[in-house]
C-alpha cells in the first residue's frame, strides 16, 4: 500500500512564532498530533504531542514560550508514491510518529504511525478522524 492511499490532509501548520499554547489549542481543534512549521521560506520544522510535552514537564510557561524553541528543524519527509513500509521504516530509525508527506517537493500532508496502523492492521485507512 502507498502512502498518498492513508495520509492526512489538508496540511495543518503553525508559525514559529506562535505559542506552544496556540499549537496545543490547533492541534486539539483539528484532533491532529502534529502541526508542520512554516515560516516565509517554507516549511522549517515538525511540532509535536511529544514536544508539547516535554516542554510542559519542564515547567515551560505555553501561552509565552513559541513553537519555534521545541519544534523539530529540518524533518525528514516521504514522497507520496513510497510504500507504507518505507514510512514505517523511517519512523522507527527516526523515533517519531509523524512524517510530512511531500509530492514534487511541495509538503501536502501529515502520515502518522495510527495512520499506517489503521491501514496494515485493519486493512483500510482510517475515514473518521484526519491527522495532519
Amino acid at each position: 500500500m502507498k502512502v498518498y492511499a492513508v495520509y492526512q490532509a489538508p496540511l495543518r501548520t503553525a508559525d514559529p512564532d506562535d505559542t506552544l499554547a496556540d499549537a496545543a489549542d490547533r492541534m486539539a481543534f483539528f484532533e491532529v498530533g502534529a502541526l508542520a512549521v512554516f515560516d516565509s521560506s517554507g516549511m522549517i520544522g515538525i511540532i509535536t504531542e511529544r514536544d508539547l510535552i516535554r516542554a510542559i514537564a519542564i515547567g515551560e510557561e505555553t501561552t509565552r514560550t513559541r513553537v519555534r524553541d521545541y519544534m523539530t528543524a529540518g524533518p525528514s519527509a516521504i514522497n507520496l508514491g513510497d510504500d507504507l513500509s518505507e514510512a514505517a521504516e523511517m519512523m522507527v530509525a527516526l523515533g517519531t510518529r509523524h512524517l510530512p508527506v511531500v509530492e514534487r517537493g511541495e509538503v501536502v500532508g501529515m502520515i502518522s504511525a495510527r495512520d499506517i496502523l489503521n491501514a496494515t492492521t485493519v486493512g483500510e485507512p482510517s475515514k473518521g478522524r484526519k491527522h495532519a
